[in-house]
């Protein structure tokens, strides 16, 4: 069997150093190989990256000498060489955070979303968060009327199984297809419990504004990760990956799982 890999794009600033907690974290728990990646300009930059990369892979050593990892110094542009590099890996995740727009190629939320519409590997994005000893204890899912929308409780059991997470469905409220969003309760629902996953659902209490009652329901629930589909890049996902809370969000594209219809981690 194939050794899982995570990436993570390393720009040396605060926030990918928050980025490769999360990553050390989650490969200790699902037993996977970290990935560092930084992006140059041009091929005078590579050696000063290559010695700063190693400062930085050696800080997960120290913290994890189990953990292996491994390094790579691209000459291009983030936005090819982040999906380039996942595929090269095999990478099961890509743990990227994201900061102001005087960061490293300005990654910041359209830019980012750019990066992330642009592969096929699911992405946690975080902003200065850190990830908990327990791992993602709560995690939100918003259930909306997107066509994809149920295809994320497969990234979620995963999540779910691994860290022993409970899961909260937070479902639009849309007066004009209420039985469509009780249909995707009840999926949601059944899922999860086949699954054997801990979970509860909640239906948004007005109609309209759903992201930001989103995020204040994740407060409220104290959530530490929160689990979207990118269906092209909409505003939806942009809202989720830059909320002022912070709070770390899987994104997982439309075509990834309806690709294979199995599980985005290998077991």
């Amino acid at each position: 069997m194939s050794v899982k890999s995570l990436l993570v794009p390393v720009d040396f600033t605060a926030v990918s150093k928050v980025a490769m907690e999360h990553a050390a974290k989650l490969a200790e728990t699902i037993d996977a190989a970290v990935v560092l990646l930084h992006v140059v300009s041009k091929a005078d930059e590579v050696a000063d990256a290559k010695e700063k990369l190693a400062e930085e892979a050696k800080i997960i050593s120290d913290s994890n000498s189990k953990i292996d990892v491994r390094m790579a110094v691209r000459i291009g542009s983030i936005f090819e060489d982040i999906a380039q590099t996942a595929a090269e890996e095999s990478a099961e995740l890509i743990i990227m955070g994201t900061h102001g727009a005087s960061g490293w190629q300005k990654l910041t939320g359209s830019h980012a979303l750019k990066v992330i519409t642009g592969s096929k590997v699911p992405f946690v994005v975080v902003q200065t968060k850190g990830i908990k000893q327990s791992g993602y204890d709560d995690i939100v899912v918003p259930m909306d009327l997107g066509s994809h929308s149920k295809q994320k409780l497969e990234v979620v059991v995963d999540m779910a199984k691994y860290f022993n997470s409970r899961v909260h469905i937070f479902a639009d409220r849309v007066e004009s297809e209420a039985a469509k969003v009780k249909n995707n309760i009840v999926f949601a629902h059944k899922y999860l419990s086949e699954a054997g996953v801990r979970h509860d659902t909640k239906v948004a209490e007005k109609a309209g504004n759903f992201d930001a009652q989103v995020l204040e329901y994740s407060k409220s629930v104290d959530a530490d990760l929160i689990v979207i589909m990118n269906e092209g890049g909409s505003k939806h996902v942009q809202n989720m990956i830059t909320n002022e809370s912070e709070l770390p969000v899987i994104t997982v594209n439309a075509r990834d799982l309806s690709s294979t219809g199995g599980s985005v981690f290998s077991r």
